[in-house]
C-alpha cells in the first residue's frame, strides 16, 4: 500500500502494480476497497500498469469531510492522480465506482482515454429505499437524515462492521453478489474485515440516491445532462445475474451514453464478476483496451 496527501487534507491509499505502458486506474464500489481488486491485481495481463485507489472514508484512506455527492468522491480521484503524475489512463469503475468514473470523465476532459463500468450504477443514480420504523412501509429516500436511520440497508450493515459481525456480512454477500461462486475461504475473510474499515456508509447511499447526469428526472432530483461531457469510448459490463444493478439501470445507461458505449453480458455472472469468472472478465476488458 502507498499514500499520498491530497490538497484538501485527506489522504488516500493506493495499491500500485508494475507492468507495461497501458495504464489503468481500478474505482472500487461501495462496502469494498481497493482490496477487493486484488485478483485483477494478480491476474490482469503484464502490459497493463495498474492503480487500484481507497476512495475517502475506505481501506486505509482518511475521512476528515464528510462525503455528500459521487462528485466528491470523483474530486478526491482528480486530485489523486495529480499528486501521483497520472495521465492518459483507462478509467474502471465498479458498482458506486462507476457513478465516481463517470462524474470525473465528466468533469476532468483529456485524463480518461476510455471509460469500464462494471456492474456499474445507472448515469441516473442508484435509488435508496427504505424504512425508519418496523411497521413502515419502504419508500424512497429523499436526504441522509433519513437514509442514516434505515432499518433495512443501513443500520443493519453499521452495526455488523461495529461489532464485527462477519456471519451477517457474508450473509448479506451471499445472498445478492456471491450468489453463484464464493472467493477462497480466507480471502472471503480478508474482504469481510476490509468492509469494515468503511466509515461513510449512509453517505454514500445519500450520494448514489441523488446522482444523475442524465437528461432525466430520476425520481428524487432532476438530471444535469453532465453525460454529454463524457467524451471517451465507454465498455459497460453486467452479469446476467446481476441481483444489485438491475438491467433497467444498465438500460440506462446505455441510453444515456448512446454511441459512446458498447454493451457485454457476461454470461454466469453476477454483481461481481471477479469472482464469477474472472477469466471472462478480463478478456473483455483486454479487447476494449486493446481497441484503437
Amino acid at each position: 500500500m502507498k499514500k499520498v496527501l491530497l490538497p484538501n487534507g485527506e489522504t488516500l491509499t493506493y495499491r500500485e502494480r508494475e507492468g507495461g505502458d497501458i495504464k489503468v486506474l481500478l474505482i472500487h464500489g461501495n462496502m469494498t476497497s481497493s482490496k477487493h481488486w486484488d485478483l485483477v491485481l494478480e491476474n490482469m495481463d503484464a502490459k497493463y500498469k495498474l492503480y487500484a485507489v481507497d476512495l475517502r472514508g475506505f481501506g486505509g484512506s482518511s475521512y476528515h469531510k464528510l462525503i455528500m455527492l459521487i462528485k466528491d468522491f470523483s474530486d478526491d480521484v482528480k486530485l489523486f492522480v495529480d499528486e501521483i503524475g497520472l495521465k492518459d489512463f483507462a478509467a474502471v469503475g465498479w458498482s458506486t465506482g462507476g457513478a465516481v468514473a463517470m462524474q470525473f470523465a465528466a468533469d476532468y476532459p483529456g485524463y480518461c482515454n476510455k471509460l469500464i463500468l462494471l456492474a456499474s450504477e445507472s448515469t441516473r443514480g442508484y435509488p435508496f429505499d427504505g424504512k425508519i420504523n418496523e411497521t413502515d412501509e419502504p419508500r424512497r429516500f429523499t436526504s441522509h437524515a433519513e437514509i442514516k436511520q434505515d432499518l433495512i440497508r443501513t443500520i443493519p450493515v453499521q452495526t455488523a462492521y461495529d461489532t464485527n459481525d462477519t456471519h451477517l456480512l457474508k450473509l448479506i454477500w451471499n445472498s445478492v453478489i456471491y450468489t453463484h461462486n464464493q472467493p477462497a475461504p480466507e480471502r472471503y475473510d480478508e474482504y469481510v474485515q476490509d468492509m469494515r474499515t468503511q466509515r461513510n456508509l449512509a453517505e454514500v447511499h445519500h450520494a448514489n440516491n441523488t446522482f444523475n447526469i442524465s437528461h432525466h428526472h430520476n425520481g428524487l432530483v432532476d438530471g444535469n445532462g453532465k453525460v454529454d461531457l463524457i467524451n471517451v469510448p465507454v465498455l459497460v459490463l453486467q452479469g446476467d445475474r446481476d441481483m444489485v444493478v438491475i438491467k433497467e439501470m444498465t438500460k440506462e445507461l446505455l441510453e444515456d451514453l448512446g454511441e459512446k458505449a458498447t454493451y457485454v453480458e457476461l454470461k454466469n455472472c453476477g454483481h461481481s464478476p471477479l469472482v464469477d469468472d474472472l477469466p471472462q472478465l478480463l478478456n473483455a476488458m483486454d479487447q476494449f483496451l486493446e481497441e484503437r
